[in-house]
């Protein structure tokens, strides 16, 4: 006899390879110790938050004692949060956005269900590219929606349009992209992007509801060699732009990000209704007060970027030295390579015996190839050489 629903029972037997293999590198170093582990498998920042938010840290607690410093406030977010929100988001995305187009959420992920919540029906459809973010299926699900995926270029992981527009169906509700993505580390180029936009205005013709552009967007601080991530707002006005302050300010457990709703969106004021109402009724209320604090004190911060870079470089030599094959990152921090012999699963097993923890593509949405999360410490990556290159010898002598 479960005590579990059917649904989170089928949930827990597909579960994220991310967890089990985070799982199986606790075992790993607790038998052979932190420093002979090469942990590879979670995408969780390792660097300190900027300085600026330990001082944050010790206004706030100074003035915590005041009445209500931490008691309920809107469910959209403090107002004063939300201005000083806007103001940031219009440099990043080149558009002038006002507060009441946004709400604070709790994380990305929050803002993905809020907005789910607000918009899908029974059998609506969310389509994105795969290889996808693991957790994409879960949250349309939870929302009564389905997610569809059509495949990315091969090699290149770059936006197939053709192939995307071969999968919308008149259940449609959503394209969602990620730019930088995550598990590829691609980042889509404007022509690309312009391309999209044209697509789905073309689909939206006649439609009685408009297809949403959703873009997730946590990695936007994080693009290399001077790549620029394009800002979709200009490009269609349908879009929805949600991110977080997980990667750029290392505060992923903080649980704070935010839904933007483009300004120029007809109807944007009863959509951000919704998004508001859902962020209630789902049970997040609000976003958590510290971390909004935290956030009106130190946005414009983020970690030293630079940092990663030289990690991304220490990551190509390890992998050039062992002779994978992969398309080099532009942003986000994560290889995404062939896997050598083609079965991902059997290859992430053979890293694993040289203590070597990766996730399989297969739980991206993308078999055949394995991710790998830079954002560790440059000693383990080099520390990694040997064990990539025994792994590759043993999967091209078998």
């Amino acid at each position: 006899m479960s005590l579990l629903s059917a649904q989170v029972q089928d949930y827990m037997s597909r579960s994220s390879w991310i967890r089990r293999m985070f799982e199986a590198g606790i075992e790993l170093k607790k038998k052979f110790g932190e420093d002979q582990v090469c942990d590879f498998s979670l995408g969780n920042p390792d660097l300190p938050p900027p300085a600026c938010v330990c001082a944050a840290l010790h206004d706030i607690a100074d003035t915590a004692g005041e009445p209500f410093a931490f008691g309920y406030m809107p469910n959209f977010g403090y107002p004063y949060v939300r201005e000083a929100l806007a103001r940031e988001v219009s440099r990043e995305q080149g558009v002038e956005v006002d507060p009441g187009s946004l709400v604070i959420t709790c994380g990305a992920a929050g803002a993905l269900n809020a907005f789910y919540r607000a918009v899908l029906g029974p059998g609506d459809e969310v389509l994105c590219p795969s290889p996808y973010f693991v957790e994409y299926a879960f949250y349309a699900e939870n929302h009564g929606g389905v997610l569809r995926t059509a495949p990315a270029k091969p090699g290149t992981f770059d936006l197939d349009v053709a192939a995307l527009e071969a999968a919308i169906t008149d259940k449609t509700r959503v394209l969602l992209i990620n730019s930088p993505n995550n598990p590829t580390g691609v980042v889509y180029p404007k022509e690309t992007l312009v391309e999209l936009a044209d697509m789905l205005r073309k689909k939206n013709a006649g439609r009685e509801r408009p297809i949403f552009l959703l873009a997730d967007e946590p990695y936007r601080f994080l693009a290399f060699d001077g790549v620029e991530v394009p800002s979709l707002l200009p490009l269609y006005q349908y879009t929805v732009v949600v991110s977080s302050f997980s990667k750029n300010l290392s505060l992923a457990g903080a649980r704070v990000g935010y839904a933007l709703v483009n300004p120029a969106m007809p109807g944007k004021d009863e959509l951000v209704a919704g998004i508001v109402l859902a962020n209630r009724i789902l049970g997040f209320v609000n976003a958590p007060a510290l971390a909004q604090k935290l956030l009106a004190k130190t946005l414009g911060s983020q970690v030293d970027a630079g940092i990663y870079a030289k990690r991304r470089e220490a990551m190509k030599r390890v992998l050039d030295g062992a002779g994978y094959s992969y398309p080099m990152p532009k942003g986000a921090f994560y290889f995404f390579p062939a896997a050598p012999g083609g079965d991902d699963v059997a290859f992430v097993s053979l890293l694993t015996e040289e203590r070597i923890l990766a996730v399989p593509g297969k739980g991206f949405g993308c078999p055949g190839h394995f991710r790998l999360a830079f954002c560790v410490g440059e000693d383990i990556i080099n520390r990694s050489a040997d064990g990539f290159r025994r792994a590759m010898e043993k999967a091209t002598k078998g």
